[in-house]
């Protein structure tokens, strides 16, 4: 009787658990794997010099197309009909966005990453940018180190925003 007591007890703070439960929820790993000869598909240039800013988008059809940062990845993003020979119409072809976490240079899911716009000081191969990291705490320290004036997940960058970085505004 006291099994059954317990295993309904069990059973019960489960089912009414705030978040759910998986026994192995592990982190997914993401790679870059790039190597000396890999050039960013917008701006042509190695991506291994600075392989802090490296970011990479994958395509359902399974191609990998590399960038020299996160600010030529968006720019991808939001126009890959320019770039009309990867075979890409739109987001929908996108499998995996990894970007490169500015602080620990390990790669991340870019749906996930914070990134910190106005941090002059700190500039990519592409000119000014959007350093991307894992954690708002992150973001939040770097911006505050080197005078970032926002903040944004994934979702409010705007090809807006791109285009005043590139200085097309």
């Amino acid at each position: 009787m006291k099994k059954l007591i317990i295993l309904l007890a069990l059973a019960s703070s489960l089912i009414w658990a705030e978040a759910p439960l998986t026994p192995f929820q592990a982190g997914k790993k993401y790679f870059l794997n790039f190597d000396k000869n890999t050039t960013c598909l917008v701006r042509q240039i190695l991506v291994y010099k600075d392989p802090k800013w490296v970011a990479k988008i994958k395509t359902r059809s399974g191609k990998n197309v590399y960038f020299c940062s996160p600010k030529s990845m968006f720019e991808f993003y939001f126009r890959p009909g320019k770039w009309y020979d990867v075979g890409v119409r739109s987001e929908r072809d996108f499998a995996e966005i990894v970007v490169t976490d500015y602080t620990t240079a390990e790669p991340i899911n870019a749906e996930e990453a914070y990134y910190v716009y106005g941090a002059g000081a700190i500039t990519s191969p592409a000119g000014d940018d959007l350093p991307a990291f894992k954690t708002k705490e992150e973001a939040e320290a770097f911006a505050k180190q080197y005078n970032g004036k926002r903040i944004m997940s994934f979702d409010k960058v705007s090809n807006g925003l791109i285009k005043l970085l590139n200085g097309r505004i």
